[in-house]
């Protein structure tokens, strides 16, 4: 029989649970981790010209972070874990248009172009590699995906634990959603460190990291306070 302080510190922490991973899982869909902003250009002449090269070069040229990093700031784009993302007018001929409507396209950056070493000179791919821009790129997206993992495994032992009427596995569901909880962490202190605005999609997987982490401690203290009781109990029938 679980005591019902037990059981309403097991109700919400699920929610906390569910709630980090949905706004979490929100984020690293979404391509909104940072925002860029330049001075608005004038679409006229030569530099309507140069910026439609721009907006073609993204879309459908050769992977370059000097390239594309040049583009999304000055068109006003934005980058995520798996996206970047240019503004761009939605009309062939826009440069013709006064104040021609904006829409958003976006490039996917693929598996391959993840692991794709950072140099100390972004576009020169014959200086010294950056190993610390290289491994904090790839912390960044690995990690959330790392921190959704842990909480889905977390989900499968509380199954598991509730099918076999057990207590025990609540500690490591508790563990697991601490170290979710980190990874979660980890990832937004690695973007902290790019150049930008903070999007709405880093707020949202900040906001995950302390919903995580108090859904750890309901568990762990769940976990801990009901073995002690056991315990309690177990030695006063002896007794």
């Amino acid at each position: 029989m679980v005591d019902n302080r037990y059981a309403t510190a097991l109700v919400i922490g699920s929610v906390l649970s569910l709630l980090a991973t949905v706004y979490l899982s929100v984020a690293v869909g979404t391509q909104h981790w940072y925002q860029y902003s330049s001075p608005p250009v004038k679409r006229e002449g030569s530099n309507a010209s140069e910026l439609r090269e721009l907006r073609e070069e993204f879309i459908t040229g050769e992977f370059d972070e000097k390239a594309y990093s040049d583009t999304i700031f000055r068109l006003n784009g934005t980058l995520g874990l798996w996206w970047r993302c240019i503004r761009v007018p939605g009309q062939t001929h826009w440069f013709k248009e006064p104040d021609p409507k904006m829409e958003t396209q976006c490039v996917s950056f693929t598996l391959p172009q993840q692991f794709i070493p950072k140099y100390k000179h972004p576009g020169n791919h014959n200086s010294e590699e950056d190993l610390l821009r290289t491994y904090l790129w790839r912390c960044q997206f690995l990690l959330p995906l790392v921190s959704l993992a842990l909480v889905f495994l977390s989900g499968l032992v509380g199954v598991c634990a509730c099918l076999c009427r057990s207590f025990t596995p609540t500690l490591g569901v508790g563990v697991l959603h601490l170290l979710a909880g980190l990874c979660t962490l980890g990832s937004v202190c690695c973007f902290l460190g790019v150049e930008g605005s903070l999007g709405w999609s880093l707020y949202l997987a900040l906001i995950s990291f302390p919903l995580q982490m108090m859904a750890a401690a309901l568990f762990l203290w769940a976990a801990r306070s009901h073995r002690k009781n056991y315990t309690r109990m177990t030695a006063y029938r002896v007794a």
